[in-house]
């Protein structure tokens, strides 16, 4: 009777000592259970995010080849060109061959498949690649439209998205044909979004997919539609709120959805994943405890005295570490003992903690690397806009036999886009950026004789090193919108002053400048997302500034004392 009395009094302390395990196991695994899914949910968000930048910078980079090609001499020809009769003249036939040349260019420049119309409104055609084709004023009216525009399409039997981009000059707030000098418009299918979420998914993604309410859904190729379907019909029940997370349940099996919401394309990016794969460690984990504690309860019925000796111990590492766990602290490690059940919980444990460590570390790893490749996509987005009007004035020059400006012409012209197509550094030499600029500023003066620079930056100052490519659209903008519009304009100026290890670069000129209210508008845009009004130049410097510098970086905009625009900026550079 006494010994079933201890043996029972043994039995109870055990089990006594088991709940609080129990539950501080529970509730440790439901905190890490939600951190996790917190974590993961933020990475899957990031990485449809950067995909959706990715797809439309793709977008952007399509519309802005209206823009470029609406300043092509041939194309501003083609506007003067009028017929006598219906039929094209043999002057007519080989500009709009050489127009077709260069749209056919411009269309093979993109990874994207993708189709250029001009349309003349002073030969009444439409000019692609290879045709050139009447169009009627009305229906022209009625394609005409702001934004991108997304039309259902049927081609051999398939289903399809079509997005085109109209554009055209002079501006004007309501279209009209007879009032438009040149209209152009740039048209992509949805394949070409197919083959990027084609690519998304090899990338270990489950199956994402666009979704636009009325519109329908761009899916990957080996997307599983059905599915897709019931989700997109659960989303539909309540209303989407922008870019979220939300869990839902179809067919008995809760799915973890991300939304991304694009406002420039108008669509949403939807990823999703089945909860069992994201937990399945967990719920191995659980399986695996519940066996211990079981099989430790059935051995404490036969060796109750072992384990009033052993037992104190184990469960005093285990519970310290449930505490440094419960705190954060995923470096806890349980020692192990001897081989018993303990140190099998032990080992379990440890094994628990090292997965959520490294799941951790694996997420902390994917944010460093989005935030570094969008410092990348940055800095790779500054492209100069008069690559033709370079070109062009070489031609020219070739013609009338001016060599010196044919050769200087080259000359900047090399040394610029070495320059800029050779920036895998970090930081570079100011003396370098400036040299850069001085380039670019002789480039711009052999197309403008007016144009009158200084340079006034101290030598010791040109030692100090900065982000490469922040100088130069300073300059451009001053010069592209300042003094150019202005006839009477010509004189820009570069200063530059160093206290301590704070620089600062100012860029003034004497054109045509800014109204306060204009320079409030645009130091409010650079602190937004890229629109369409908003070109990246600026916008780059500034955000290129922020990343690297923190919030208080960036540029700044005021009236200048020769009667144009200032903008000046302020880095903490790094001496060589």
């Amino acid at each position: 009777m006494y010994r079933y009395n201890l043996f029972t009094k043994m039995v109870s302390i055990m089990i006594i000592m088991l709940i609080p395990i129990t539950i501080l196991y529970f509730y440790s695994n439901k905190t890490t259970t939600d951190v996790l899914r917190s974590e993961l949910n933020t990475s899957n968000n990031n990485q449809l995010s950067f995909f959706q930048n990715q797809v439309e910078t793709n977008m952007e980079l399509l519309s802005s080849w209206p823009i470029l090609l609406i300043h092509d001499p041939d194309i501003l020809n083609l506007k003067d060109t009028y017929l006598a009769g219906h039929d094209l003249d043999l002057e007519a036939i080989n500009l709009v061959k050489r127009i077709q040349t260069k749209i056919s260019i411009q269309e093979s420049s993109s990874n994207w498949k993708s189709k250029l119309y001009l349309y003349s409104p002073s030969i009444h055609r439409i000019v692609t690649e290879n045709d050139a084709q009447p169009y009627k004023d009305e229906d022209l009216k009625r394609e005409v439209k702001s934004g991108w525009q997304v039309e259902r399409i049927t081609e051999q039997g398939e289903e399809r998205f079509q997005f085109s981009w109209f554009s055209f000059t002079p501006y004007m707030s309501q279209f009209s044909p007879e009032r438009a000098t040149t209209i152009m418009k740039v048209v992509f299918d949805s394949r070409n979004i197919e083959d990027m979420l084609d690519k998304f998914k090899s990338g270990g993604r489950r199956d994402p997919f666009y979704y636009k309410q009325g519109a329908g859904e761009i899916f990957n190729r080996s997307a599983d539609r059905p599915l897709a379907a019931q989700l997109v019909n659960k989303l539909e029940e309540e209303t989407l709120q922008g870019s979220e997370n939300r869990t839902l349940e179809i067919d008995g099996e809760s799915y973890s959805v991300n939304i991304v919401y694009s406002d420039k394309m108008g669509w949403y990016l939807i990823d999703y994943m089945p909860l069992t794969e994201i937990l399945q460690p967990i719920h191995t984990s659980n399986r695996l405890f519940y066996v211990s504690v079981s099989a430790l309860l059935l051995m404490s019925c036969v060796v109750a005295y072992f384990l009033y000796v052993q037992v104190q111990v184990p469960v005093r590492q285990l519970v310290g570490g449930f505490q440094r766990l419960k705190q954060g602290d995923y470096s806890v490690r349980v020692g192990i003992r001897g081989k018993n059940e303990f140190s099998f919980l032990s080992g379990r444990f440890n094994s628990m903690v090292e997965q959520i460590q490294e799941l951790i570390e694996n997420v902390l790893m994917e944010k460093i690397h989005v935030r570094e490749a969008r410092l990348k996509q940055l800095q790779s987005q500054i492209n100069p806009h008069f690559f033709y009007n370079c070109f062009s004035f070489i031609t020219s020059m070739a013609k009338l036999g001016n060599h010196e400006a044919v050769v200087g012409m080259s000359h900047n012209l090399s040394r610029y886009y070495r320059y800029t197509t050779r920036q895998e550094r970090d930081l570079v030499a100011l003396s370098e950026e400036v040299e850069f600029v001085t380039h670019y500023l002789e480039i711009q003066n052999m197309r403008m004789s007016r144009l009158q620079y200084t340079v006034n930056i101290p030598p010791q100052m040109r030692r100090l090193d900065l982000p490469p490519l922040v100088l130069q659209p300073l300059v451009e903008n001053a010069v592209l919108h300042g003094i150019q519009p202005l006839a009477a304009a010509g004189m820009l100026r570069i200063t530059g002053s160093c206290s301590g290890r704070t620089m600062t670069l100012t860029v003034e000129d004497d054109g045509q400048g800014m109204r306060p209210e204009a320079i409030r508008e645009l130091e409010s845009k650079l602190g937004r997302a890229m629109d369409e009004e908003m070109g990246c130049g600026l916008w780059n410097v500034h955000q290129r500034m922020r990343l690297r510098f923190g919030e208080e970086a960036g540029l700044t905009f005021a009236a200048s004392p020769l009667g144009g625009a200032k903008g000046h900026f302020a880095v903490a550079a790094a001496r060589r």
